[in-house]
């Protein structure tokens, strides 16, 4: 399946800030990457729909998501098994009751990119 790709950008597309973190083609479906840009650590999924981005940080006791378990649009934490919501970051199991961050993605040029 191919990716997202941004064909006309919208005015919310204008307002955010646009940083370039890997190769449309350097994830996999159904992977995950950790990445930094802006000044933050993010979890980028790869699902059957395109790319997503979340905060990397579990919001039960700061573990990263990207060492975690992707499955059926939601990502495990690796530390205490609490599960997210990948495309709008909501908790979902105990212990997390705080959701994560989610983020703008896009594929242009070839490259993924994440909107803040």
């Amino acid at each position: 399946m191919q990716a997202r790709i941004a064909a006309v950008e919208t005015d919310a597309d204008q307002a955010l800030s646009w940083h370039p973190v890997c190769g449309a083609d350097d994830l996999e479906s159904g992977g995950v990457l950790h990445v930094e840009t802006g000044g933050l650590e993010l979890a980028l999924f790869r699902l059957d729909d395109g790319y997503h981005a979340t905060s990397d940080i579990c919001t039960h006791m700061r573990s990263r998501l990207s060492d975690g378990y992707v499955k059926d649009g939601t990502v495990q934490c690796p530390l205490h098994f609490g599960r997210f919501d990948i495309r709008t970051g909501q908790a979902l199991s105990a212990p997390c009751k705080k959701g994560v961050r989610t983020f703008a993605t896009k594929v242009d040029g070839g490259r993924v990119w994440i909107g803040m």
